[in-house]
């Protein structure tokens, strides 16, 4: 986060909280014992509690759950800290049977994260194995991945709630919120920007109860809360992440902060794990920027570091250079190893992002947002169809031609779909079906009835692509497109940036608009837009006549919550907007996304 964190709530708390309930739950189970992780639970955990704090809790082994295992060997204690999942629940009962089988006796333990569910109970006691396990919880919800980034780390919510319409995670969301508030104190300003934004909230009042009733503002940390569902703005996902770090979580993939580098960046034969966190200063400097304006401060950074470094050759006494040794070098190392590589990553960066065929993609996303050159777009999106290029490229420019223009005409729908599903399999008629029933590529019904020649197909087709959209409204009224292509992507002034001036992220433009209002009312001809509805219950409003020194600081802190998901670049956009407005932003998401990996959730994988 840029900036001062005077007053900005310290979001370590919320890891020792974890960490600490932890604890006491391993504690509370004498003796040695076995831990077998859930592995979407591994790197969560890792940023929570480390091994040498499991040791301490007489952790004698940890396994990885793997489903294909039917048995594990261990001590007569076994602890699973597992997501509460049916089919987790079978695995687990097929150990359980398993060593019952063998005549082994054991001790077992079930910790579900972050809450334990009733269909588990069932499926363990359809197995026959309830009498010989017992279940805890642990609400291990939102994850510190930096000062000002929480995840739930639950990447499966997008398509369990928008998808399949299962509400269980609505109360984890609204326990984190709680946990925060427990923290900080109650925030008085609470916007909502989606259906999930809505029951999160209410489920969250409900819980809170007679809390609610006269709470204490002045102690508050937070002054603002804005809920947004992902399904309001599509758009800004599926968009080629041009800022430094989403360049990396698009090319090499960002899992819970931590990114590997492979021989391509660091030179060598073994892989290097870095964690990614304002505690590198290098990649602090960089994360936010334009990837234009990263290799120009890298190599400035090189040239003097190299100059610290030929310190040590005019050091004259002994004392000097022992005084070097211990406060600099150790340092100047450190930052020579991660500038070493952010250079390596900057080098894969420009071989993949810069080939021809990228640029012209680009170029095709950008005219999309535009609207212009449609019949274009349309050709070069049926070539990569019939190259059989990355399928899921592919389906990014689709949903994008989609979204932009409230559907796609219903003769070039057909065509586009039947080309796909022809090139890329024909389960692809499931992805098609789950994208439509998400509003990401829905069939444009046609307004007029045309001569049935195929002059009037074109006309009609044609027509329905330049009338006059949903998302084009929504560009104009929150000037989303900038007017000018002279965007300055060295300094920036708009938050454009993050796309080089194409495209300002639309759930970032509705979060200055609800900061800036203070409401919904008179947002009617944009939030009728908006699917699901909004809402604000502000208790604290900022009055205009006050001046900024007389509000009290938590007015300026806001916590910004997707539900669904949200990317690197709109996190950098929030910090702009920070920067440019005075607010400072804590993120919190129930995962970070790119576009690749939110249509993965939705793409039906070929049979085996």
């Amino acid at each position: 986060m840029a900036g001062s964190t005077t007053n900005f709530p310290n979001v370590q708390r919320i890891r020792d909280m974890v960490r600490n309930d932890l604890a006491s739950l391993l504690d509370s189970f004498k003796g040695k014992k076995d831990l077998v992780l859930d592995t979407e639970l591994m790197k969560p955990l890792d940023r929570v509690a480390g091994a040498t704090m499991l040791k301490q809790r007489h952790v004698d082994k940890i396994f990885k759950l793997d489903p294909t295992q039917k048995s594990i060997h261990g001590c007569e204690q076994r602890v699973y800290l597992v997501r509460p999942q049916m089919t987790t629940m079978k695995v687990i009962a097929d150990h359980v049977n398993s060593d019952r089988s063998s005549n082994i006796k054991r001790e077992y333990r079930i910790i579900m994260v972050p809450r334990k569910l009733h269909v588990c109970e069932m499926i363990l006691e359809h197995e026959g194995v309830m009498g010989y396990i017992t279940i805890h919880e642990l609400q291990m919800d939102l994850i510190p991945l930096d000062r000002d980034i929480l995840s739930l780390e639950l990447p499966q919510f997008f398509r369990s709630f928008y998808l399949d319409s299962d509400h269980t995670w609505i109360q984890t969301i609204a326990k984190s919120l709680i946990n925060i508030q427990a923290l900080c104190g109650i925030i008085p300003n609470v916007y909502g920007i989606g259906k999930g934004s809505k029951m999160v909230n209410d489920l969250m009042k409900n819980i809170l109860g007679e809390k609610l009733s006269g709470p204490d503002y002045s102690k508050c940390d937070i002054g603002n809360l804005i809920l947004i569902d992902r399904d309001i703005d599509f758009v800004t996902p599926l968009c080629s992440q041009l800022t430094y770090e989403g360049l990396l979580d698009d090319t090499f993939g960002i899992s819970c902060g931590y990114i590997e580098f492979g021989k391509d960046v660091t030179g060598k034969d073994q892989s290097t794990k870095l964690l990614l966190s304002s505690e590198d200063q290098i990649f602090d400097e960089v994360r936010n920027r334009h990837f234009s304006n990263v290799f120009e401060y890298l190599s400035s950074k090189a040239k003097s570091l190299q100059t610290e470094f030929d310190q040590r050759h005019g050091l004259e006494s002994v004392g000097d250079t022992k005084d070097f040794v211990a406060t600099k070098l150790r340092g100047l190392k450190a930052q020579k190893a991660a500038l070493s590589h952010h250079i390596g990553a900057c080098e894969v960066i420009l071989g993949k992002k810069t080939k021809g065929e990228f640029e012209e993609y680009l170029q095709t996303e950008h005219s999309l947002l535009e609207g212009t050159a449609l019949r274009e777009n349309m050709t070069f999106i049926e070539e990569l169809i019939n190259k059989q290029s990355s399928m899921i490229q592919t389906l990014k420019l689709l949903c994008l031609l989609s979204l932009t223009l409230d559907g796609i005409p219903a003769r070039d729908y057909k065509s586009l779909k039947k080309q796909y599903c022809q090139s890329h399999g024909f389960e692809q008629m499931l992805t098609f079906y789950n994208l439509s029933k998400l509003g990401m590529i829905t069939d444009q019904e046609l307004t007029t009835i045309q001569p049935a020649t195929s002059l009037g197909k074109v006309t009609s087709s044609m027509a329905a692509m330049t009338k006059h959209s949903s998302f084009k409204s929504l560009c104009r009224r929150l000037a989303l497109i900038p007017k000018t292509d002279d965007i300055n992507l060295k300094s920036p002034t708009d938050m454009s940036y993050v796309f080089s001036g194409a495209y300002s992220p639309l759930s970032c433009k509705l979060v200055e608009q609800a900061l800036t209002r203070e409401t919904f009312i008179g947002m009617e001809e944009i939030t009728k837009h908006l699917p699901g509805g909004v809402f604000a219950e502000v208790n604290a409003k900022q009055s205009k006549g006050k001046m900024p020194s007389s509000l009290p600081p938590s007015s300026k802190v806001v916590l910004v919550y997707f539900l669904g998901g949200c990317t690197y670049s709109e996190i950098s956009a929030l910090r702009f907007l920070g920067r440019l407005k005075g607010y400072r932003f804590l993120v919190a998401t129930t995962s970070i996304i790119t576009g690749t990996s939110l249509l993965e959730q939705v793409v039906e994988k070929p049979p085996i």
